[in-house]
């Protein structure tokens, strides 16, 4: 391959980087951390003062008695199969909308018989965590984020082609290559090799995913206009997005089969298929309907947790399987299996851990890219005879630290206060929200202001020291008697939050002796070069000598 188009693609291959690099830093790591949503969910939100759920056929009983007292349940409401921690009720209803939704309530009968009603006070935390992976951090609309997370992600897919193009000529020599010293080039481009060829095809699944998702409306407009399908099917049978403006009468919404029959029946039309929730639901258009969502372990889901399907209630007949693995049709299979790919919703326990460690790795990638541009920057303009870093070298730098470190920072701090905000006050996504992009900010800012070099090692202890306070907060609370402590989801959020201080600390120490004794002309340097000889002045052409 000639070295004009190696050289070519090497440009292209780092300019693209750079603008999309720290976006898609924010993306994977958060999107590492909801590969564990419900562990998360259930470790940041308090359980449920509730009785014990009844038997599944008792739930007529149960459900009854919800719809005499709470009418806007009529609507729709859900039936949980196999309640847990997660949700500890048999039944459950949201008010609201899609669009607006108002809180979930859950429904038990007390020993005595009489209903019990709560309102479900589940934390926020890890939705926030999903909307800054599907949104790359941006704090705008989502009909705004969308489009522009769709452009990076289309220059993720050129840096991905660039890139591998670049390697190809050295492939076989530089493979295996890790060569760590003081050639710190070097060391970042065989890091960043090792990371980017290793990883491919989870990088091609996600870059090509990921466009999908954010032209998913545009895509799906222009195909129901010369088609007439890709809308989904609930979409398509024009369902509204929430309930009617006045509850239906209770005569409307009864009639339907039992839970346990439904249970019965489908389990003979769908074998295989592991049955998790039937939802009730109405409206006058259709008349009593459901659906129903499960998993098959023979299939890939379209959802991280469940496949769905439409029923009707009364028969227990499937209406819509579009969504239902194994039940779809050629095109709705492709679609799932983007989603599939993308959230790795099959193969159990070890694909999430796997594609939590490459979500992992593939921030770290983009953080080396970064690295590696401005370790390059540095090399020319030190052959041009300039010691001092351009301005752009310097700022590029700093937000190499700031943003990356502010979104881990960001994400700790607002995971640790889950347990100590006030539950039912209605902001508590704005609570989180605000204390996510306030450490951000002043992590970005505080790189802007302090430098590269300063700034890598204290954001990376206060990156430590937040990522600390997620188990230090479930030992506080549970010891003061103000919080809680879930088996197994406490243990594993509180263990990997104390991995990960570990290591960033680690890494803290190590910024610091690199800035103390790093290359002088560096910016991840902290100490001023010192001035040139007479000989080496006039060699250099009067070059400035300060690295900041």
């Amino acid at each position: 391959m000639r070295t004009d188009v190696i050289k070519t693609y090497k440009d292209v291959h780092s300019w693209v980087g750079i603008i999309a690099g720290l976006a898609l830093f924010i993306a994977f790591y958060a999107g590492a951390i909801t590969m564990f949503e419900e562990p998360l969910n259930r470790w940041a939100s308090a359980p449920a003062r509730i009785a014990a759920p009844v038997p599944l056929e008792r739930t007529p009983e149960l459900v009854d008695k919800v719809l005499r007292a709470y009418p806007e349940a009529r609507a729709a409401y859900t039936v949980h199969l196999e309640p847990g921690p997660d949700m500890p009720a048999r039944v459950s209803w949201t008010t609201g909308n899609r669009r607006n939704p108002g809180p979930t309530y859950l429904a038990a009968l007390a020993p005595d018989g009489t209903l019990q009603v709560v309102e479900q006070q589940a934390s926020p935390v890890a939705q926030l965590i999903d909307v800054l992976h599907q949104q790359v951090g941006l704090p705008f609309d989502h009909e705004i984020s969308m489009p522009i997370m769709g452009v990076i992600s289309l220059l993720y897919a050129v840096a991905i082609i660039s890139g591998l193009i670049v390697l190809l000529p050295s492939l076989v020599k530089d493979l295996f290559a890790l060569r760590f010293g003081k050639n710190l080039k070097r060391m970042w481009l065989d890091l960043h090799n090792v990371l980017g060829l290793f990883s491919l095809p989870f990088h091609i699944i996600m870059a090509v995913t990921a466009v999908i998702f954010a032209f998913h409306d545009q895509i799906y407009a222009v195909q129901g206009a010369v088609q007439q399908i890709g809308a989904p099917a609930m979409e398509r049978r024009g369902a509204p997005p929430g309930g009617p403006a006045e509850p239906p009468a209770l005569a409307e919404v009864t009639g339907t089969l039992p839970p346990a029959e439904l249970q019965r029946r489908l389990a003979g039309t769908l074998p295989g298929f592991e049955l998790r929730t039937i939802s009730f639901e109405y409206n006058a258009k259709e008349g009593p309907h459901g659906h129903i969502a499960g998993i098959d372990p023979r299939y890939g889901a379209r959802a991280p947790t469940y496949g769905m399907g439409e029923i009707d209630t009364r028969t227990g007949a499937i209406l819509e399987a579009d969504y239902l693995p194994g039940r779809q049709d050629g095109w709705f299979a492709t679609v799932t299996s983007f989603f599939t790919l993308h959230f790795g919703s099959f193969g159990g326990a070890p694909v999430r851990w796997a594609y939590f460690f490459l979500g992992l790795a593939g921030a770290f990638l983009f953080y080396t890219g970064n690295l590696l541009w401005i370790e390059s920057r540095r090399r020319k303009e030190r052959k041009a005879g300039a010691v001092e870093q351009t301005r752009a070298t310097r700022v590029l730098g700093a937000l190499t630290v700031g943003v990356p470190l502010g979104c881990v920072a960001g994400i700790s701090l607002t995971i640790a206060a889950a347990k100590w905000l006030p539950a039912g006050t209605g902001a508590l996504e704005t609570w989180h929200s605000a204390i996510y992009y306030a450490v951000f900010l002043a992590a970005v800012g505080w790189a802007l202001v302090r430098g590269a070099a300063r700034s890598g090692a204290e954001l990376l202890w206060l990156s430590a020291a937040a990522t600390a306070l997620v188990p230090i907060t479930t030992l506080a609370s549970v010891a003061t008697g103000t919080g809680w402590s879930h088996d197994g989801a406490s243990r594993l959020v509180d263990l990997v939050a104390a991995i990960g201080a570990l290591s960033l600390a680690i890494m803290a120490r190590a910024t610091h002796r690199r800035a103390a004794g790093g290359p002088r002309d560096s910016i991840w340097s902290a100490t001023p070069s010192a001035a040139p000889a007479p000989m080496a002045a006039s060699a250099t052409a009067g070059a400035r000598v300060s690295v900041r």
